[in-house]
Formats: structure tokens, C-alpha cells, sequence
């Protein structure tokens, strides 16, 4: 029987082989690469006949795994693209689903195997969280934090001030501090950059290109 040739794309040496020691025993899958970057992994699919691609979404190199996985739909749509993560950033679901990735795991708080997530993705499902994983902000849940205060929170992490946060949301500079005042009575933090850096570290709130 013919094996599906799955290349691995994650930055994290330990996580790439993980999944290489779940797949090579494997009867139906064989790795045919493994590489750390997302930079060019639309051209090995395009080069290579690769048929799955597990791809993780947040790369050391600065590379984006969503934006790469929207390359090879889009010049290779029979390739079946799983993103993978250990992240709890909500936004990313709805942008793999947005971009026709296939299916999404999370790499700590999944219930179901990566292999039993290969079988069903290769057999035509889409397989997908209901949501993110929780994941605490302080003393606070991120369940807690309303979906614009979300936003305002990813764009905090990057370090850009209030005026420019509130341009990008196209909401007032006043706004922008109300949110952040409920975001540090909900969580706790003494400061503004306290609570980014706590978003940061717990990867609730994690903006990609």
C-alpha cells in the first residue's frame, strides 16, 4: 500500500520529533521531510508530492505557518494542511478556517492522538477544537477577556501606544484605556506591561502577520 508523504514544518526540535516518532512506525504515513522553517514549505509541496503537511503556526525564524499553509492551499489544494500549536490564541481557528486549513491541533490540551487527527483529515473531515484552551491571565481566565479586549491585548504586545492601538481598531484613545483598566482589574496586573507580558508568556494573545 502506497504511505501519504507528510512533511513536519515546526521550529521546536523536540516537537518535530514528536511527531516523526508517531509517524514512522505508522503502516499508512512515511516523513518525507522535516524542516524547522515555514519559509519555503509551499515549494517543497509543490516539488516533492506531499500530501499532508502538519504545520506549526508561530516560528522562531519570524515565518508565519497560517500565511504558508494559504500558500500551499492555494497552489496545492489536494495537499491536506494540519495546524498545529501549543498556543491558546483564539483568533488563529477562525484564520486557519478562514484560509481552508484543514484541520487544527493543539499540541498540549488535545484529547485526540495527532494520528487519529491524520486518519480523519486524510479521510475528508475537517477537525477542529470547539475552542481554545483556557489559559490564565493573572488571576483571571482568558474566557474572561471579551473579544475586544483581545485585540487591544494583542496589539499591546507588540509594545505600540494607545493612540496607535486605537487607530488600528478605528476606536477612541478613551476606549482603548477603558479596556485596558478592565483588563488589569480582571487580571490583577499592577501595569500595562504586566499585563502584556503575562498575555505574551501564556500566548493568549500573540499577533502574526
Amino acid at each position: 500500500m502506497k504511505k501519504t508523504r507528510v512533511m513536519i514544518v515546526d521550529d521546536q526540535f523536540i516537537s518535530r520529533k514528536f511527531f516523526e516518532m508517531y509517524i514512522e512506525p505508522s503502516d499508512r504515513y512515511e516523513v518525507a521531510y522535516s524542516v524547522e522553517s515555514a519559509a519555503f514549505a509551499d515549494t517543497y509541496v509543490l516539488k516533492n508530492n506531499i500530501d499532508l503537511v502538519i504545520m506549526d503556526i508561530l516560528m522562531n525564524d519570524g515565518t508565519n505557518g497560517l500565511r504558508a499553509a494559504e500558500r500551499i492551499k492555494k497552489n496545492s489544494p489536494d495537499t491536506r494542511v494540519i495546524a498545529v500549536t501549543s498556543m491558546p490564541e483564539p483568533s488563529w481557528l477562525g484564520r486557519a478556517r478562514s484560509i481552508g486549513v484543514d484541520s487544527f491541533w493543539y499540541k498540549e490540551a488535545s484529547k485526540e492522538t495527532i494520528i487519529n487527527v491524520m486518519d480523519r483529515t486524510m479521510m475528508g473531515e475537517s477537525v477542529y477544537p470547539d475552542s481554545a484552551p483556557e489559559t490564565n491571565i493573572g488571576i483571571a481566565r482568558s474566557s474572561e477577556m471579551t473579544e475586544r479586549e483581545l485585540e487591544v491585548l494583542k496589539l499591546m504586545t507588540t509594545g505600540i501606544p494607545n493612540a496607535a492601538i486605537a487607530e488600528k481598531l478605528e476606536i477612541s484613545e478613551n476606549t482603548v484605556k477603558n479596556h485596558i483598566h478592565n483588563m488589569l482589574e480582571k487580571t490583577g496586573c499592577s501595569n500595562r506591561t504586566e499585563l502584556a507580558i503575562e498575555a505574551r508568556v501564556n500566548g493568549i494573545a500573540v499577533k502574526i502577520d
